[in-house]
């Protein structure tokens, strides 16, 4: 599916957040390790979830849809091995963290994905459930994975070596799974919507010495079941309407219930740090999730550098932000971002790729972008192309509104995994995007 973006005049009105994808793929897991009876509200029914949720069905899970919700039944039965190929379509988070869930069940499952996962990097997971006491056979660190009934040993002790927040949270769930002990070392902090959530149904997890950055030790305690639990806006959709309104003109829009989570909003300090006018209102708590209302207008952006210790908790948003420095006064760089290069696509290249077709002057690293921010209309007949990736789509899709005649970007078909309401939302604030052959 190919999208054309056209150039407005300005953006106004308000709207609601959709779900959280990474804490819908979360609850849709430590739900089932719960076992009661429960509602979700705020599901994200987009690919991704709807992956993992199919994934723990094949285990003996018990979730259906119901309207606007999720419900979970309590199992008569223990997990089961799993009755087909568990297929995580493109989710890495739903491969990664089902991988945990599955080692520390001590079930059989057999995980496969679409072209894009098979390729993304699975030894990160792999090597230390391995050393937790997985028996994992895979295709030389990539999918298909063939886990075997485990035995994972107890008070395993694990220094990550690179800042993820999707390590962290499979090898958390394989502890919890098989009723163990983990303590684990992050050098950098990563998302936390894992151990929040551990805590909000009853976990104990102790973080030590404050001064002691990223050390986080689980005590295992039987979670506590509840009958409700409510999803937040996620921040990484919110990300898009947020630059939409700061480069175009005359633009005022309200973002509703957006979750405000400090390990991963750290985008909105980047843009405030480039002048962007960004208000929080109506703050309060969700399920243990910080949530609230924004509130974003028209902003004259200045580049800066972005501090590389923040640079975990935006890797998601980079691309988004690679477009709000376009148009922002001066030069941007964003360093120490190779994870990027294993995502969806390598998102490096592909940003690259498009500001090249922009005519946007910058420089490509082993490990990031600096971008010559034109504050100009961009003139341009070039298409885009997303490369299958869906942060790639949305954001050169949000570029086409400072166009001289709109922008088309190829390939937007995985949008639908992660912001399926993404076109509706965007032209009910004043956006064109269309579909285009």
């Amino acid at each position: 599916m190919n999208l054309e973006s056209k150039p407005i005049k300005h953006l106004e009105g308000e709207i609601i957040c959709p779900g959280d994808k990474s804490i819908s793929q979360r609850i849709l897991i430590i739900g089932s390790l719960l076992n009661c009876d429960m509602e979700i509200e705020g599901f994200l029914d987009a690919y991704d979830p709807n992956s993992t949720l199919n994934a723990l069905n094949k285990i003996g899970a018990s979730i259906k849809k119901n309207h606007n919700s999720i419900v979970l039944t309590k199992r008569t039965n223990a997990f089961i091995d799993a009755s087909d190929e568990l297929d995580l379509g493109n989710s890495g988070t739903g491969a990664r963290l089902m991988l945990g869930l599955v080692s520390g069940l001590g079930i059989n499952a057999n995980f496969i994905g679409d072209s894009s996962l098979s390729e993304r990097p699975m030894s990160r997971v792999i090597d230390p459930l391995r050393e937790m006491g997985a028996l994992i056979d895979s295709n030389n660190g990539k999918l298909p994975i063939n886990v075997i009934k485990s035995n994972i040993i107890n008070s395993y002790s694990y220094k990550l070596p690179i800042a993820s927040a999707q390590v962290k949270s499979c090898l958390l769930l394989a502890a919890i799974a098989s009723k163990n002990d983990i303590n684990l070392i992050e050098p950098k902090i990563t998302r936390d919507h894992t151990e929040r959530m551990i805590e909000y149904f009853g976990g104990v997890i102790d973080y030590g010495d404050a001064s002691k950055v990223g050390n986080i030790e689980l005590s295992y305690r039987e979670l506590q079941p509840k009958s409700n639990y409510q999803i937040v806006g996620d921040f990484s959709s919110a990300a898009f309407v947020i630059v939409a309104s700061l480069i175009s003109n005359d633009s005022e829009v309200l973002i509703k219930n957006v979750g405000l989570n400090e390990t991963r909003s750290g985008l909105l300090k980047v843009l405030q740090m480039m002048g962007a006018e960004i208000q929080i209102t109506q703050s309060k708590e969700v399920c243990n999730e910080k949530v609230g209302d924004i509130i974003v207008k028209s902003s004259n952006l200045e580049g800066i550098k972005v501090p590389d210790s923040i640079i975990p908790n935006i890797i998601d948003e980079i691309p988004i932000l690679s477009i709000a420095a376009i148009f922002a006064k001066g030069k941007t760089i964003i360093k120490n971002a190779s994870e990027l290069k294993v995502k969806e696509s390598d998102r490096l290249s592909a940003i690259s790729n498009g500001l090249d077709k922009l005519n946007i002057s910058h420089e490509l690293f082993d490990d990031g972008l600096s971008i010559h921010g034109n504050n100009d209309i961009l003139d341009t007949s070039e298409v885009i192309d997303s490369f299958g990736d869906h942060r790639i789509a949305m954001s050169f899709l949000i570029a086409g509104t400072r166009t001289k005649n709109g922008l088309m970007v190829k390939n937007c078909g995985n949008i639908k995994t992660s912001f399926p309401s993404f076109k509706d939302i965007m032209n009910s604030i004043g956006m064109k995007i269309d579909e285009k052959n």
